[in-house]
């Protein structure tokens, strides 16, 4: 079993409505859902290329997936998240766009989130001690050998090569792509995503996602808001 905690919209956010069309997965409940009609594409082309992103689920990433260390349980890991969001006051990213990044195509803030660094940084660091050693299999599948100096270090200190300064926010919206595959992609997700991105992101919470077993998709386990419940603001 694996674990991960990332940012997602609540459920009914209309960003996660279309994100669970776009992937063809709702990662609260689990439940199928039918791609939307995209000019272009066929339902199956779609399924294809949101494969891996239907699998882990529409998030961004904070601390990436990882096992439990042996003296940690769940519950101690449910307690320390619920006290750290509680620490932490939301952020809020003005505008996020459809953009490539790598290989992949996803929503991208349209100019670096500094608060977002800050927060994904603090969590790595907070959440370290819960996780578990990688294994030579795990660190394998993360390619070291394509890795910059700095990624590779990050690989070994923190389990994850794309953290602090290696960092930047984005959600995943498909596999790996060629440059001609995502100028083909490009109008599609914009159809499907921009009337949903007119208004600034306000990350309030941050979800513990779950994989129950290997190869499993991974769903919300919980979520948990940021900044302090139940103070009373003065008059």
């Amino acid at each position: 079993m694996r674990y991960a905690i990332h940012f997602t919209p609540p459920i009914h956010h209309p960003l996660a409505i279309a994100a669970a069309g776009w992937l063809g997965r709702n990662v609260y409940s689990g439940d199928q859902v039918d791609h939307p009609p995209v000019a272009g594409f066929t339902q199956r082309e779609i399924a294809f290329h949101t494969a891996l992103p239907r699998r882990d689920g529409f998030h961004a990433t904070m601390k990436a997936p990882f096992r439990l260390a042996p003296e940690v349980s769940e519950s101690d890991l449910l307690k320390a998240l619920m006290r750290f969001a509680g620490t932490i006051e939301p952020i809020v990213i003005e505008q996020l766009e459809v953009a490539r990044l790598g290989e992949f195509m996803g929503l991208l803030p349209h100019a670096p989130s500094e608060a977002a660094a800050y927060l994904a940084a603090r969590t790595v660091q907070e959440f370290d001690h819960f996780r578990a050693p990688l294994t030579e299999a795990e660190i394998e599948r993360r390619d070291p050998y394509r890795l910059s100096a700095a990624q590779f270090a990050n690989l070994h200190r923190w389990g994850y090569p794309y953290v602090m300064d290696e960092y930047r926010f984005h959600m995943p919206l498909t596999g790996p792509v060629d440059r001609t595959l995502a100028m083909r992609l490009e109008p599609a997700l914009r159809q499907v995503f921009e009337p949903h991105l007119a208004e600034p992101l306000k990350i309030a919470s941050l979800a513990l996602f779950i994989e129950p077993e290997p190869g499993a998709p991974f769903r919300v386990h919980s979520q948990h808001p940021l900044g302090r419940i139940g103070v009373k603001r003065s008059a």
